[in-house]
């Protein structure tokens, strides 16, 4: 083992004080933090805000603080097909209502998945991965596919946001700690085979969490009345509708008409991948990724917008990104010229060193297209008005090759073989994959 020596220590500094452009850029860093300092304007300014396809959106939501973007991103892409259908573009669905429910329903699974693996070791490595993380905020397109079609949809309106909704690291720690310890007691039942007793267990539990829910949350809507303007003004009323009978009766359900296409240059291409792990709702929709090439994600993104639909879509939004502009480019901090280094990881290198990964959902609504192939693109964000210009991001088309990862689409924008490859078996992946 190398032990670091006071005189490879002198060297360093040496070496340091060699290069005159060192103390500027500590000058420029230590005074104004990295990203100032780094911050390309040149980069910047060649994005605009002008795109030559957009479906038109109006106002944007927040999720504030919490993590269910996954779920805002999905409710903003069916709330454009309502605005579209009934000309009312600032129409919003409850994020709340379904929020709710996937409470309910993670812990029904967590508790089958500990059930399950009840006679594996606490340290298994399955089973530290679902102790791991009980209950989270984030999810998947799947996921919020499940919860739809199983409990319907509710206006903006009828089930409000809760302060919890919008804040929800301590309830998420409370409901951790007592998933946990309910799983210890179920694996120990199991484990003596008191298969009957651990069925009652379950039940007790899962009543628990609802009351927890219901204190956190408000208890779900069962009727409410569909009342709105449209665009013109004109006033529509629907009296006593169900969340099922609103989304059945206002919304299209081509919900297995979507794909899910994954672009991750560390698993094999053109194959498709489940996890399991990550599903949200027994016996619902499962959680998997058609791994393509970056140009395909992009093809069937450009042939939906064109059609008019809007694109749930995950990426990495943390990097290259700055948030108060609503700007996302691949070369939007020159970090490497300030602190005098090179990196040159590569998208696959970064899946497999954990660099990089899928943090945040959010809904494609334009492209910019110069000679057929596109040059930026508009985004819909769900963090408020005050982030971007208006709630709104631009993309450059280099951030999407780097950090996008997926896209949810139609499949009559694929080709048939993609499709081919979504309807046939998937190769299901470990909850510590590059792809969760």
């Amino acid at each position: 083992m190398h032990k670091l020596t006071m005189a490879e220590i002198a060297k360093f500094q040496k070496d340091y004080h060699e290069k005159a452009q060192n103390n500027v850029a500590k000058l420029a860093v230590v005074n104004n933090g990295l990203l100032n300092a780094s911050y390309n304007h040149e980069g910047a300014n060649k994005l605009n805000r002008t795109f030559s396809i957009e479906v038109p959106t109006d106002n944007v939501t927040n999720q504030k603080q919490s993590g269910r973007c996954w779920l805002f991103a999905a409710l903003n892409t069916l709330r454009h097909k309502f605005a579209q259908t009934n000309k009312a573009k600032n129409f919003t669905l409850s994020q709340s209502y379904l929020f709710f429910w996937d409470r309910i329903e993670r812990a029904n699974i967590f508790f089958e998945n500990i059930i399950e693996t009840a006679t594996q070791p606490l340290d298994d490595r399955v089973v530290q991965s679902y102790m791991a993380a009980p209950d989270t905020d984030g999810g998947q397109w799947a996921m919020a596919v499940s919860l739809i079609r199983k409990y319907g949809l509710v206006p903006s309106y009828a089930q409000a946001e809760s302060f919890t909704a919008n804040n929800t690291s301590a309830f998420n720690q409370a409901l951790n700690m007592k998933l946990r310890q309910d799983a210890l007691i179920l694996r120990n039942l199991v484990k003596n085979n008191k298969l009957d007793e651990a069925e009652e267990k379950r039940q007790e539990f899962l009543s628990a969490v609802y009351q927890m829910a219901v204190i956190a949350f408000g208890e779900p809507v069962q009727k409410f009345d569909l009342e709105f303007r449209d665009d013109e003004g004109k006033y529509h009323m629907d009296a006593n509708l169900s969340p099922l009978d609103f989304f059945h009766n206002y919304f299209e359900d081509d919900l297995d008409d979507y794909v899910v296409l994954f672009n991750a240059p560390d698993h094999e291409f053109d194959k498709l991948y489940s996890l399991p792990f990550e599903d949200n709702v027994v016996g619902g929709s499962p959680v998997k990724f058609l791994n393509t090439k970056i140009d395909n994600l992009k093809a069937a993104a450009i042939a939906q917008l064109k059609a008019g639909e809007t694109i749930w879509f995950g990426c990495d939004v943390g990097k290259a990104s700055d948030r108060q502009n609503g700007i996302l480019s691949r070369d939007l901090y020159l970090t490497d010229l300030v602190l005098g280094i090179k990196t040159n990881l590569s998208k696959k290198e970064r899946l497999l060193t954990r660099a990089s990964g899928s943090t945040h959902a959010m809904t494609l609504v334009g492209v910019d297209l110069v000679n057929d192939n596109p040059r930026q693109w508009k985004v819909e964000n769900s963090w408020g008005e005050k982030a971007g210009k208006n709630g709104y991001f631009v993309m450059d088309d280099a951030w999407f090759d780097e950090y996008l990862f997926k896209v949810v689409v139609k499949k009559q924008y694929l080709p048939e073989k993609l499709v081919k490859i979504w309807e046939g078996p998937a190769t299901a992946v470990k909850p510590w994959d590059s792809m969760a």
